[in-house]
């Protein structure tokens, strides 16, 4: 199972964090990449590192997940190189104003974060089914896979950090994955998202090594440690793969029991 040779993959976020993990990780049972985030310098090196260390096709398109003319430019490149895409991973997102309180949160943060984490979800998924659903048409492609990166944050609030914004948007990405496997669900093409706890990144680990957040995990999540690199990919494997095609419409958290007490 999980054989990913002659799929294509496309990551958003791609250029570092848990998306360059994924990604990795899916080009290690085979699949052929797409590589998608602003640093395209960053996906270029990743592309040459993987396409000679696993064998696969790479290829990286600068896109902004904000801007529908930066989404329809990247299609296209997907539909011109590969002429079909088995599974999109929205990745990319972010927010402004972390750790400010509710009764302090500025508009324009909220409209960045709602833009960035719920929009750009709707509007990358839109994009690709369409490309799926054309390339099943024309007999390239057998099935598609839309895989959303949630948070635990999408499915409890917390008490470390405000982050009223990214609490929500998270949240609505949720319940969008509900909405669209049930629309999708005759169509070949399954929805489900990943809900992943506290993981090390290149972003998160100077404070997830502070004192306090120590402390937290010890008390907060039942593993009492933080995810590491790769341990979200087995996750993003499962739901992309062809095998999977009775799972839809599944919200996954991988956060070390955090969201289970």
């Amino acid at each position: 199972m999980f054989d990913y040779k002659g799929k294509v993959v496309a990551v958003t976020g791609a250029s570092s964090g848990l998306g360059k993990q994924m990604a990795e990780g899916y080009a290690q049972v085979g699949a052929d990449l797409v590589l998608l985030a602003r640093r395209v310098e960053r996906l270029e090196a990743s592309a040459k590192e993987w396409s000679e260390k696993y064998g696969v096709k790479v290829l990286p398109i600068a896109c902004d997940v904000t801007k529908a003319d930066s989404i329809a430019n990247a299609v296209a490149k997907v539909d011109e190189v590969f002429g079909h895409v088995e599974v999109i991973v929205n990745d990319a997102g972010g927010e402004k104003g972390t750790g400010t309180p509710l009764v302090d949160y500025k508009k324009e943060d909220w409209d960045f974060t709602l833009n960035l984490d719920l929009t750009s979800v709707f509007a990358v998924t839109q994009a690709f089914v369409k490309l799926m659903q054309k390339a099943m048409a024309e007999g390239k492609q057998t099935y598609g896979r839309v895989i959303n990166i949630a948070s635990i944050y999408g499915m409890v609030g917390n008490t470390a950090l405000p982050t009223i914004a990214y609490h929500t948007t998270k949240g609505a990405v949720v319940n969008f994955t509900r909405g669209a496997a049930a629309e999708l669900a005759t169509s070949g093409i399954t929805v489900n998202a990943i809900c992943p706890g506290y993981f090390y990144t290149e972003l998160t680990t100077e404070t997830l090594d502070s004192d306090f957040f120590q402390a937290f995990a010890n008390t907060s999540v039942p593993m009492k440690r933080y995810g590491n690199a790769g341990e979200l990919n087995s996750a993003a494997v499962f739901l992309g793969a062809e095998e999977s095609s009775y799972v839809t419409g599944q919200i996954l958290a991988v956060d070390g029991g955090y969201t289970c007490v």
